[in-house]
């Protein structure tokens, strides 16, 4: 394990209360029970210091958690104090520690403000059989359930011991190696590895295992895991091709669990464990390029992780390059053109909408929250400035480039100049005429997509060009063939017939492709967005279904944005959103709420 530069020491974050260049939390020791009744977690945290300065105070991160009391290794209480909460931080808890002090343990519980939390009712589960609970830490939640340092610069290991009150037949799981149950009927777990607090993550519901290979596996609700199986049964293939890529994967088990619906995000790369939604299980495969993506983190955000968020890209430009390699050597070069394609014209369309600053890979967050920042821009710009550093220096070199950039980087945060002397030390000085037709500040921090930016071809979706040039003058639904068609071909045509759609037309889509009904979510929600924008009313009750029963972000705020275009649109989106509110994970509500309003007003 490579030891931390003097540099990365020294970087600060400014989305943390904490002084870790003062006191800086090592080691993370949970005992924890969850009251799936009362929807309250309680227990201690026991922290492991490095004193750097004896005399100074170690300095937490917490928000919407109740602190109980605080003790050392002695068991004596020791002062604490609890500063003003930010809206955006939450707040500093300053604690006083003795001359001996190496371990102290905070005892805390939870509360409804605890946001990194989702408590689901049975009815919200795909089983309806038991409540549910999960946790979702990125970027700055972590310290809604925790209280400790919660910077991704902060790296701390981890261990912990979970009771369940009211579940006796509910599973817990963790980003973690599982270590078994206790004589007490305690679920234990152990990350010898040091990782970001917000890669720490919990789950608790009824779950059922199938393995895939000896390392790879699927956790998912009884009625959903033999299916999840099935969708995901390439897993060990996948990590096979990325360790061919960019070198052995170091975190032991690689399983998957597949999460209710509420889930707020496509996946999320906890380590050992990726979270993933549930909408990704189209039948056919299609959209397995999440598992690529999320596996692909544990090299590139979990193994080495950006050192604060405005180094965001350095995480998911990364994955999103590193998930195209695995798509292409897995299912093949034409599969991983038309993501990639797909991707392009997505992020297009995206920076049309976007501010200036939030057009910037090397963003400028100042006091916003991290995830204001939030957009393709870090994923689809960032792994377009990897795919011309490819273009110009060719792939053997890039692949060597970056694996020893993994090597050398192994379980540190690292900033963005970090990485750019990294580069620069690599690659660009050794071919200086190349490197000339790099323009890094035009790619790192100005907006938009430079003019260099790779092209993407794809003979699938040129199929698609075909169709849609085709159809302002015949619109006719029935000379649209698309027999064959990927989900990937279908986002294609619909995003490319859009402009040219009206209700009637919509209506003979419908009647002859049954999209309404279509069980695939990407497509569904690309479908209602067009239904919404051009008053398609027989899509009214699956749009209604589909706000209240999902909770992915992604899907979620498209729908809204289009209905409160109109004054018709938002009265109903209002009166939705007040119903779905409370099914929806604090970051969903969050972003709704800019769009639609709290409701009430609040």
């Amino acid at each position: 394990m490579t030891t931390e530069t003097r540099e990365q020491r020294a970087v600060l974050d400014p989305h943390s209360h904490s002084a870790p260049e003062r006191v800086r939390v090592r080691h993370v020791e949970l005992d924890l029970t969850l009251d799936m009744a009362r929807r309250e977690l309680t227990g201690s945290a026991a922290l492991t210091l490095e004193r750097r300065e004896r005399a100074a105070p170690l300095v937490l991160d917490v928000q919407g958690l109740r602190v109980e009391g605080v003790r050392g290794a002695d068991g004596q209480a020791r002062r604490h104090t609890l500063g003003d909460e930010d809206p955006v931080l939450g707040a500093p808890l300053a604690i006083e520690l003795a001359p001996q002090d190496e371990v102290v343990r905070v005892d805390y519980r939870t509360t409804e403000r605890s946001d990194a939390l989702q408590w689901l009712a049975p009815e919200q589960t795909a089983d309806g059989q038991a409540p549910f609970l999960f946790t979702q830490g990125q970027s700055i939640f972590t310290r809604s359930w925790i209280p400790l340092q919660d910077s991704p610069g902060v790296r701390v290991t981890y261990g912990a011991r979970v009771r369940v009150v009211g579940g006796d037949d509910l599973t817990v799981v963790m980003s973690a190696e599982q270590l078994g149950r206790d004589a007490d009927g305690a679920w234990r777990f152990r990350m010898t590895h040091p990782i970001p607090p917000y890669l720490i993550a919990l789950a608790c519901g009824r779950l059922a295992f199938r393995p895939i290979s000896e390392r790879c596996g699927i956790w998912a609700e009884p009625g959903v895991v033999e299916r999840a199986r099935a969708e995901f049964e390439d897993t060990e293939s996948m990590v096979q091709a990325a360790e061919k890529l960019f070198g052995a994967y170091r975190w032991g088990r690689y399983d998957v669990l597949v999460l209710p619906p509420a889930f707020p995000f496509g996946g999320m790369e906890n380590p050992c464990l990726t979270f993933a939604t549930p909408t990704v299980l189209a039948g056919d495969k299609s959209l397995v390029n999440l598992v690529a993506h999320e596996l692909a983190h544990s090299w590139s955000g979990n193994l080495v992780t950006n050192a604060t968020w405005r180094d965001f890209w350095l995480n998911e430009g990364f994955t999103v390059y590193f998930e195209q390699r695995i798509m292409e050597a897995v299912y093949g070069v034409e599969r991983a053109r038309t993501e990639w394609r797909l991707a392009i014209d997505d992020l297009r369309r995206e920076l049309t909408e976007l501010e200036p600053w939030q057009q910037v890979l090397h963003i400028e967050l100042g006091a916003r929250h991290p995830d204001d920042g939030f957009s393709g821009v870090p994923y689809t710009k960032g792994a377009a400035f990897l795919k011309r550093i490819e273009e110009l220096f060719g792939r053997a070199r890039l692949d060597r480039c970056l694996t020893t950039w993994f090597d050398r980087h192994a379980f540190q945060s690292v900033t963005t100049e970090t990485f750019l002397e990294f580069l620069q030390r690599e690659l660009l000085a050794q071919d200086p005429a190349q490197a000339r037709q790099l323009d890094l500040d035009l790619w790192l921090r100005a907006p938009g997509l430079p003019a260099d930016a790779p092209s993407a071809t794809s003979a699938l979706l040129e199929r698609v060009d075909r169709l849609v040039q085709a159809w302002p003058a015949a619109r006719d639904v029935a000379a649209l063939d698309t027999a064959g068609f990927s989900t990937q071909q279908w986002l294609h045509l619909l995003e490319g017939l859009a402009p040219a759609l009206d209700a009637r037309a919509l209506a003979a889509l419908d009647q002859r492709f049954d999209l309404t009904d279509s069980a695939n979510c990407e497509i569904v929600g690309v479908w209602l967005r067009l239904a919404i924008a051009h008053g398609y009313q027989p899509a009214d009750a699956r749009l209604e279904d589909f706000l209240l029963g999902i909770g992915r972000r992604k899907y979620l705020e498209p729908l809204y944005k289009e209905l409160v275009k109109t004054e018709a649109g938002r009265a109903r989106a209002v009166a939705l959103y007040a119903r779905a509110r409370p099914r929806y994970h604090a970051l969903t509500r969050d972003t709704i709420d800019e769009i639609v309003g709290k409701p009430g007003g609040g």
